[in-house]
């Protein structure tokens, strides 16, 4: 049998993303005393957008 995709076929067919992959840590008290971090990855078109971006 012959092989019906090739890999460029792959290629071609996805979809490339234009959005940005930014990681933004937030740093605060727990309550015993320590400093804990939140971690999230979020997806923004422009970089002026994370001012916008609320992490909770």
């Amino acid at each position: 049998m012959a092989k019906v995709q090739t890999f460029s076929d792959k290629l071609k067919s996805k979809k490339t993303d234009t959005r940005i992959p930014v990681k933004i840590i937030k740093g605060f008290s727990s309550e015993i005393g320590s400093t804990r971090f939140l971690e999230k990855v979020v997806k923004v078109d422009d970089l002026n957008q994370l001012s916008n971006i609320d992490i909770n």
